[in-house]
């Protein structure tokens, strides 16, 4: 009975770490565009995330976005080596609806143009 029990707080705790895109990204907003340089890039689950250095007069602010997991990056032509640490790049994206400067990933360019994978969205 206990293993049963333990299976299920399992179980629950795994659901409720997976969130809904609509909850924390709004679909019905414009998209949201920054240039940056990449200061971290975690290729993991259940979504990979991209931080940037995003100047904005003389300082520089943070902006986050999250990706797809792994296995759909893969899919769509993404590597863990395909965005490095000093590359400057642009995100784009669906804001979040607490206004942080966070956003689900639609696409990314490198800064010759050429884009990162395929598109997310």
């Amino acid at each position: 009975m206990a293993a049963v029990v333990a299976v299920a707080l399992m179980g629950a705790g795994t659901a409720g770490a997976h969130h809904s895109f609509a909850v924390f990204f709004d679909t019905d907003a414009k998209l949201v565009s920054v240039t940056g340089v990449v200061r971290d890039f975690q290729f993991r689950n259940p979504h990979g995330v991209i931080t940037l250095a995003v100047p904005k007069g003389k300082e520089q602010i943070t902006w986050r976005a999250e990706t797809n997991s792994p296995s759909i990056l893969r899919r769509r032509g993404w590597a863990t080596d395909s965005l490095h640490v000093g590359d400057t790049v642009t995100l784009e994206g669906w804001p979040a609806r607490d206004g942080t400067r966070y956003m689900r990933l639609k696409s990314a360019h490198y800064s010759d143009g050429r884009a990162v994978g395929q598109p997310l969205g």
